[in-house]
């Protein structure tokens, strides 16, 4: 069996609650502390608190409803909008070579708060799933999520 010691998650085990992250983060001030980007008036721009890449970031509906086609279009469309405004920011704070853009609908596809519709984008550089994801299944985050937060907030 294979460990790594993560001491950074039990923060995130302790506070799991039965509420929807999403909307509880729509309640609190934004901040380092819940990592809220930019607010839109039908979205919200948040880093994901376990990046698959540096400068992950979520564009997340207001409305607490599973999928976009629950949506009315002028959400769908804010959403899409913030989408491509953060591949703006991040290629100017993070120079990717890519994107993965996206969103898992339902638990059977992957999503991980199937119950709150939000787009994935994720920035990728040539070469990133380096030699500890191959052979470790490890994935080395170069980045504090502070520091990856004060980055993108700024460039926003």
């Amino acid at each position: 069996m294979k460990r790594l010691w993560a001491p950074w998650r039990m923060k995130f085990v302790e506070s799991k609650s039965s509420g929807c992250i999403f909307c509880q983060v729509q309640a609190e001030a934004d901040g380092p502390g819940n990592l809220v980007i930019f607010r839109g008036e039908r979205c919200f721009v948040i880093l994901n608190r376990f990046p698959y890449t540096s400068g992950h970031l979520l564009v997340v509906a207001n409305r607490h409803l599973p999928s976009l086609e629950d949506l009315e279009a002028e959400a769908r469309a804010e959403m899409m909008e913030q989408s491509t405004r953060a591949m703006t920011v991040l290629r100017s704070v993070y120079h990717p070579d890519a994107f993965n853009i996206g969103a898992n609908i339902g638990a059977a596809a992957g999503a991980g708060i199937a119950g709150h519709v939000h787009i994935h984008v994720v920035p990728r550089w040539t070469g990133d799933a380096n030699f500890m994801l191959t052979l470790a299944e490890i994935k080395v985050m170069p980045e504090a999520l502070e520091d990856t937060y004060a980055r993108i907030r700024s460039a926003w």
